[in-house]
């Protein structure tokens, strides 16, 4: 099983002092990725429901202080030499396909390989409208053709694709990204139709373990769901076996109290969580390490993980 963690983009940890330590560190306790959440221009007040509390709020303030994912990815590639980056989840929509296209071909050269492109549909209306993507309603229609934009922009040597969203013909696409054909697509999303789409369209499933409506947050959910996929696969006459699966684990938490939910209480208990996840198939496990409070205390968490966890999962 391979580990990551998610990096901070909004303060106080989210600078760029604090992004290399916390990069270097993982690297040298030998974590493998590092996974970036995606907000370009979120409003003051939410008045879409979040999807990963019981109560839909926000675990940030309304300042809209955050960190570009695409950028943020590209300066950590800069600062490591291991960490494979994984956009989590990119927004597809939001950004538009030609210039994204181009971004993430850069990122997986300048990086020379190590690009995983995390791909969601999103959750928040009013980021969408501001932006000026694709009508909210329509997102997961964008989400896929999108996705064909840039496999047509990454693979084809005379690119072209005419369609709802894009229409494009007569423009060459360079450079090419390092990785062939392209750097991997995981599927963000816990609804059936983001497991359609992984089953459609990715290389990878990449959910997130507390979805308010599909928990994950038992390794006997996190297998049903499994299940779901497979036989999303061969409904959609494609290879289950060719696809990694992946979890984001918000709720990493030592020492909480259980309550019959995954990746709290002791060390012990969370190695047996990954055991049975990994039972399950999880292969790729991005865990929420960062702690608010301090640089210092999130180093000392990024360590305890390595020397209490990862190597009891041999």
């Amino acid at each position: 099983m391979y580990f990551g963690y998610g990096a901070p983009t909004r303060p106080p940890l989210g600078t760029a002092a604090n992004t290399r330590a916390i990069a270097a560190k993982a690297e040298e306790v030998g974590l493998s990725y590092v996974s970036i959440a995606d907000h370009i221009f979120p409003p003051f007040h939410e008045t879409d429901a979040y999807p990963y509390t019981a109560d839909g709020s926000t675990p940030w303030d309304d300042s809209g202080n955050v960190l570009e994912c695409l950028t943020l990815a590209s300066y950590i590639a800069g600062a490591t030499r291991t960490l494979r980056l994984v956009t989590g989840v990119m927004v597809v929509p939001l950004r538009n396909p030609l210039v994204t296209a181009k971004v993430l071909a850069s990122i997986d050269v300048l990086s020379e390989g190590r690009l995983v492109v995390g791909c969601g549909a999103g959750w928040e209306r009013e980021e969408f409208e501001v932006l000026g993507a694709p009508p909210f309603a329509r997102r997961g229609a964008a989400v896929d053709e999108y996705l064909a934009v840039f496999r047509e922009l990454w693979t084809s040597d005379t690119p072209a694709y005419d369609g709802e969203f894009v229409r494009v013909s007569g423009f060459p696409f360079q450079p090419k990204p390092v990785q062939k054909p392209h750097p991997p697509l995981w599927i963000g999303g816990e609804s059936p139709a983001a497991i359609r789409r992984a089953a459609r369209l990715g290389n990878g499933w990449y959910p997130i373990i507390n979805n308010r409506d599909y928990p994950l947050d038992t390794p006997e959910r996190y297998a049903a769901a499994v299940g779901g996929l497979r036989a999303a696969c061969d409904h959609a006459g494609s290879n289950f076996d060719r696809l990694e699966l992946g979890l984001v684990v918000f709720n990493y938490n030592v020492g909480a109290a259980r309550r019959g939910h995954a990746f709290t209480g002791s060390y012990g208990d969370i190695v047996d969580d990954l055991k049975r996840y990994r039972d399950a198939g999880l292969n790729h496990a991005m865990i929420r390490l960062a702690r608010r409070a301090s640089l210092e205390q999130t180093l000392a968490s990024q360590e305890a993980f390595a020397d209490k966890v990862m190597v009891r999962m041999d």
